[in-house]
């Protein structure tokens, strides 16, 4: 095995790792949100749980689908397998179409994105003004923490100021108001969340690559086996060979 080949090797295994680490972590985050007791009492309010659902299920999918790929890389890059190669070869390249695609979408779609997550705020504020639950508590100190921003414009209630990123009375009574700053974030953004899926799919692609290498190198060992002398051959047969 040459150097480059075991480069390939080395860098597919690291890979396949972080792969499955990150596939691990959209399951689980899909499995908490849809049945963790603080979610699931929270998302049955006045939510389109349908929506919902399908968030989590793709979550979930996505992540199980990453296991799986990275599972069966693991074992063609230790194992020399072709056939295991071959089929993470496959599916990495519809994880690459999916990523480039959903970046495409993300971009393209920034606008309306925005406005589901404003929507999503208003409505989050306006309950926890009325119920004052602790999962809409934490739901908008994230929101507050992430944007730098609280309330939705005009004076903020005094129950939610607790949920306002720290600072003084005075830093509290002059933060932007989050639609406002959520829009903001994502006009200013969205390029780099592009960036961010094209890069990522640049990541995949050289795992890919290196699949594919190991794939040539594994048929070419295959096809080329090494010489060997028959033990019935005469000695000046062994010396021609």
């Amino acid at each position: 095995m040459d150097g480059c080949t075991q480069m390939c090797r080395v860098f597919l295994i690291l890979f396949n790792f972080l792969f499955a680490l990150v596939g691990f972590g959209l399951v689980a985050l899909g499995m908490w949100l849809r049945f963790g007791a603080e979610t699931r009492g929270f998302f049955d309010i006045d939510m389109k749980t349908t929506q919902f659902n399908i968030g989590v299920m793709v979550l979930v999918v996505t992540g199980v689908l990453m296991l799986l790929v990275a599972i069966i890389g693991d074992c063609g890059a230790c194992n020399n397998s072709k056939a295991a190669l071959g089929v993470f070869s496959g599916l990495l390249t519809v994880l690459i179409i999916i990523e480039i695609t959903a970046g495409v979408m993300a971009f393209m779609w920034s606008d309306r994105v925005s406005d589901e997550l404003v929507n999503f705020y208003a409505t989050i504020y306006a309950q926890y003004v009325n119920t004052q639950s602790s999962a809409q508590a934490v739901t908008l100190e994230f929101f507050n923490n992430a944007f730098d921003c609280c309330g939705v414009g005009g004076p903020i209630e005094v129950i939610v100021r607790n949920t306002c990123p720290k600072g003084s009375f005075l830093e509290q009574l002059t933060y932007s108001s989050c639609p406002g700053a959520i829009k903001d974030v994502f006009n200013s953004k969205a390029q780099l969340v592009l960036g961010g899926f094209l890069g990522t799919a640049g990541i995949m692609t050289l795992a890919l690559v290196c699949s594919c290498v190991l794939q040539r190198h594994v048929s070419v060992s295959h096809a080329s086996p090494p010489a060997y002398v028959l033990l019935t051959s005469p000695p000046s047969a062994a010396r021609m060979i």
